[in-house]
């Protein structure tokens, strides 16, 4: 189940506010929803968000990938620039631990081995076409008798 942040739409005709919510991708726009994690009301000037800080930066941790328009909205409330610091704080964690992969040569050595034989594989494919252009071309360059 892949979960998205997007907006629902709630309000009478022609006066739209939008519930930001946390729900299943495949569940429709005003459809079942997991949590309301915020609103926003773009009608009033100027348009008013409010996000729970908390719920957002949450479902963004668990994976919720949030919609382009919702991401302007995390990016407005200070919301999206919280959760990239964080982000980032953990990549840099993740990337001091020592690597479990074998030393950089092996992978090297294996490389130049397989180009090797993709080359004498060419080669060998060379050699069988050129004799067959090689019959070609005298045949059509001879005379015919007749």
């Amino acid at each position: 189940m892949s979960v998205k942040l997007r907006l629902m739409r709630v309000g009478k005709k022609k006066q739209p506010t939008y519930r930001i919510v946390a729900a299943d991708s495949r569940s429709p726009r005003d459809g079942r929803f997991i949590e309301i994690v915020g609103t926003y009301g773009p009608r009033s000037e100027p348009s008013e968000i409010t996000v729970k800080r908390e719920k957002a930066l949450e479902w963004l941790s668990k994976g919720a990938q949030p919609t382009e328009t919702v991401r302007k909205l995390l990016e407005i409330s200070g919301v999206w620039g919280e959760y990239q610091a964080t982000r980032t704080v953990k990549a840099a964690k993740d990337r001091t631990r020592p690597s479990r992969r074998a030393p950089a040569s092996a992978p090297a050595k294996k490389s130049a081995g397989t180009k090797k034989a993709v080359a004498a594989k060419k080669a060998a494919g060379a050699a069988k076409r050129k004799p067959a252009a090689a019959k070609a071309a005298p045949a059509a360059a001879e005379p015919e008798e007749g």
